[in-house]
């Protein structure tokens, strides 16, 4: 079988002769030719040939064209901050009110970079297009929402029920195109990534997230297309309603258990991937960690219909080496045994990484603990949460970002006791975590912290 056939035949739950191989190459496609992230993601000749060279050293069964959530939003008229080793993030939200939506232009394949994704996309097809299932990866309507109104939007969900519906109503428009603009051109996998869903109750994404995923997961299913509902974050809360859309795939990241989803997939007849840790495994690991943590996921996801892929799309500077021998542990099961024998067990307890002495601080500490703001959207509207309550707050409040792309952020993570980003801890309590809070009951609860404080 091809890897596209393998990649198929998974999406629709048959038995295959190895489990699919499916490395999420965004940016990352760019450090293999040498090229920053604003450059690479402006141009079609570069996404192809870092996608070719991807597909030569990691020998996947399947690729994404791209991997930017960003695309939707500049075209739309977001603004964007460029960033060498990340996608873009979003910094201007168009919607002053959610009534605004339907201002906004019609969304035109001509702006923005659609352009360069289509000539992107044609070239894959044609060159590699047999042999690989390509992904369309496309923003979820959530997340699109999230961009276009920013951090407000949920307190829109409590205080609007009826005008986020409306608005998310526009977004499954936006989307179900964009889906159909990758199907024309060819592309037989359209992924619905989503992340910012990861942040909602279980009864709101019922209510306003699922009726417009279905919308775009039918159409492509219309079209003769297979879709995934990719969402980073800890969605644990919500994977039974995720499972339960009309999706054929549901793909996690490393905050959710990928024996939990095997399970839920099971009930509901859905492929599933992930769950390959990206910064302290593939980023900051030796190989040897990433053949362990490739035996972890093969060992946890075994079943009809899993896929093995990272939890999210690739740091950018990710060693080559750890993306080649999980290709080897993926499709020689001789070589996952050596891998097993020969595996050392070696734990860091971080002993060096000291926490603040936050009861002498004056004021209150907020330790942000994320990914990467810059590059993870959820991450990005937590320290964004955070960095405005602290204005509003009526006490002196210092926000820090922990970023765990390095192990300085790692250790305050463990040491804070976190499992799950992004988070928010206040004085070394944690108090938020992947879940972002309204700035209201933020606010309260950094004056509560700061009473309490005082009194001690």
């Amino acid at each position: 079988m091809t890897g596209k056939e393998l990649v198929l035949a998974a999406f629709r739950r048959e038995t295959t002769p190895r489990v699919p191989w499916v490395p999420f190459v965004g940016v990352h496609g760019g450090f293999l030719i040498g090229m920053p992230a604003h450059d690479y993601l402006r141009s079609a000749e570069a996404i192809v040939r870092g996608q070719l060279l991807a597909a030569e050293r990691y020998r996947p069964d399947g690729l994404p064209v791209v991997f930017d959530l960003q695309v939707e939003a500049e075209a739309l008229g977001c603004r964007l901050a460029w960033a060498e080793d990340v996608p873009p993030s979003v910094v201007s939200h168009p919607l002053e009110h959610l009534a605004d939506i339907t201002a906004l232009p019609e969304l035109s394949f001509d702006a923005g970079r659609f352009p360069v994704i289509a000539a992107a996309t044609k070239g894959l097809v044609e060159k590699a297009g047999d042999d690989l299932a390509l992904y369309g990866l496309i923003t979820g309507p959530f997340t699109l929402l999230s961009h276009l109104r920013g951090g407000e939007l949920f307190l829109d969900l409590l205080t609007d029920p009826d005008g986020v519906r409306a608005a998310m109503d526009r977004c499954a428009d936006i989307a179900l195109r964009c889906a159909r603009f990758y199907l024309d051109l060819g592309v037989p996998v359209v992924a619905v990534v989503d992340p910012m869903t990861s942040q909602v109750s279980t009864g709101h994404f019922t209510e306003f997230i699922a009726p417009a995923l279905d919308r775009v997961f039918t159409g492509v299913r219309a079209r003769g297309g297979y879709s995934s509902l990719f969402v980073c974050g800890d969605a644990t809360r919500n994977l039974g309603a995720m499972c339960a859309t009309a999706c054929d795939n549901v793909s996690i990241d490393e905050n959710i258990s990928l024996v939990a989803l095997r399970e839920h997939a099971a009930h509901y007849r859905k492929s599933y991937g992930g769950n390959m840790r990206l910064t302290t495994v593939l980023l900051m690991g030796t190989p040897d960690d990433a053949k362990l943590d490739a035996i972890r996921c093969l060992d946890e996801g075994y079943g009809p219909g899993f896929l093995l892929a990272p939890g999210c799309d690739l740091p950018y500077a990710t060693p080559e080496g750890n993306l080649r021998v999980v290709a080897d542990m993926a499709r020689d099961p001789y070589l996952r045994d050596i891998a097993r024998v020969a595996a050392q067990a070696s734990a860091d307890a971080f002993d060096d990484i000291v926490l603040p002495d936050y009861a002498q601080e004056i004021g209150i500490t907020v330790d942000c603990v994320t990914l990467d703001s810059a590059a993870c959207a959820p991450c990005q509207y937590m320290l964004d949460a955070a960095v405005r309550a602290a204005e509003r707050a009526q006490a002196p409040v210092r926000v820090k970002e922990h970023k765990i792309k390095n192990r300085a952020g790692v250790g305050m993570m463990c040491r804070l006791g976190l499992k799950n980003i992004p988070a928010l801890c206040l004085d070394g309590q944690p108090r938020f975590i992947s879940i972002i809070p309204d700035i209201d009951t933020l606010v309260a609860a950094i004056e509560d912290a700061w009473r309490a404080k005082k009194k001690r």
